[in-house]
This record gives structure tokens, C-alpha cells and sequence, in this order.
């Protein structure tokens, strides 16, 4: 069975422990939920960004905890469908 699992890091990918001890996760959906539900915390915890991981292969990251960096990119992402 896969085993998800998340790694904190400051802006600069200095690993940090994170404010809230996560599971290991047995589905990429679970894992994306509780990031989903603890991220306000590990940012005032001190975390700035996470990686996904899959059996220790990286699947994405950096991805900001930051509010406004995440509106950023929607933005974007939303202005480039709107134009193409």
C-alpha cells in the first residue's frame, strides 16, 4: 500500500516541523484533505510551503501556504482560460 506523505519547509525549502504531526496518508485525496484542513496552522507554526510525496518520490511542491500566493496563481490560472 502507498504511503502519502508531507514535508514543511521554510520559503528558502529548509525543512521545518510542522505545528500539527500529520498520519501517514493511504491516499493522495487523504493527504489533500488534511493539508486542507491544518494549513492555517502549520503556516503560524512556521511552515511556508509543502511537498507531496508518494514511497519517497516527490509528486509536487513547492505549493505555498500562504493565502494570498495560492489566490495568486488562481487568478492566473483563471485569466489564462479566459484568454485562451
Amino acid at each position: 500500500m502507498a504511503a502519502w506523505t508531507w514535508r514543511f519547509e521554510k520559503a528558502d525549502g529548509t525543512e521545518v516541523q510542522p505545528a500539527v504531526q500529520p498520519e501517514e496518508f493511504t491516499t493522495q485525496g487523504d493527504a489533500e484533505s488534511w493539508i486542507g484542513e491544518h494549513w492555517k496552522d502549520l503556516l503560524d507554526g512556521g511552515a511556508d510551503q509543502v511537498r507531496l510525496s508518494e514511497d519517497g518520490t516527490e509528486i509536487y511542491g513547492p505549493m505555498s501556504l500562504h493565502a494570498e500566493d495560492a489566490a495568486d496563481s488562481a487568478d492566473t490560472a483563471d485569466a489564462a482560460e479566459a484568454t485562451s
